[in-house]
């Protein structure tokens, strides 16, 4: 089936980036509900934002978002808004978005959408690819709300693989959500709705590596084995988890 075609169950649809340096986008296309827009950007950035052009992810949809920052380029990718996934027509069959990066020697990448919602009676699997140069830069953050206000949430599966010079770094399975056992229990969330995570990868942090950090009871800022450091956190709601992330993020500032 084409590109950007409807099926019985769904949307399938695959939008790419391509950052050259000095700021050039020699690939910018979206597709289906992946609208892709350049933004205005102060200094040698390329920067896009990424604009639902209809409700998805629904169930049974078929979604892919790559991004290739070329060796010495760099690139700034947002959101409008937050992604709601929303139940479909064909509600036994699971949303997929994979979302596939690559970073080469020298190049930039920060990764910043809004939250993504897990709406009562959607299923949503997600995947995200990230492969580094050693040379490579990152900054990947990850929101996940379940439910609206004053709602259950849907299902969430949601993996991230980052390599490096070919290496893991990190490789992490998160799932929420009716049928996932103990997924509200003390060990996983306790009772928490927003759960996130902020990805920093800088060569910098291979001489000036992070320290353990708590950032209150319930976020912690983690060094990884490479130049890298995590921050996680769960929140009651998206405001307080976005700025438990932002202030793991100011112990990282030099490498940022």
């Amino acid at each position: 089936m084409p590109s950007g075609a409807v099926a019985r169950t769904g949307v399938t649809a695959h939008a790419r980036i391509v950052a050259a340096s000095g700021g050039a986008l020699p690939v910018l296309r979206g597709e289906g509900p992946l609208a892709l827009r350049r933004t205005r950007a102060a200094g040698p950035w390329a920067q896009v934002t990424v604009v639902g052009a209809m409700s998805a992810p629904l169930g049974g949809d078929r979604l892919r978002l790559t991004a290739e920052v070329a060796p010495g380029a760099a690139l700034r990718v947002g959101s409008a808004a937050a992604t709601l996934a929303l139940p479909g027509r064909a509600p036994s069959a699971p949303a997929t978005w994979d979302t596939v990066l690559a970073v080469g020697d020298d190049g930039e990448l920060h990764w910043l959408p809004e939250p993504l919602i897990s709406v009562r009676g959607s299923e949503l699997h997600t995947a995200t690819r990230v492969d580094l140069a050693a040379g490579a830069r990152l900054v990947l953050r990850e929101e996940q709300v379940l439910g609206r206000a004053g709602e259950d949430p849907g299902r969430l599966l949601a993996r991230l693989t980052v390599l490096r010079a070919g290496r893991p770094l990190l490789d992490q399975q998160l799932a929420f959500g009716p049928g996932v056992p103990g997924w509200d229990g003390g060990a996983v969330l306790g009772g928490h709705r927003a759960v996130g995570q902020l990805l920093v990868v800088d060569p910098a942090l291979a001489d000036a590596p992070a320290e353990p950090v708590a950032l209150g009871d319930t976020a912690v800022l983690t060094p990884l084995a490479g130049p890298a450091a995590l921050v996680t956190a769960v929140a009651e709601d998206a405001l307080v988890l976005r700025r438990l992330l932002e202030r793991g993020a100011g112990y990282l500032s030099p490498a940022r």
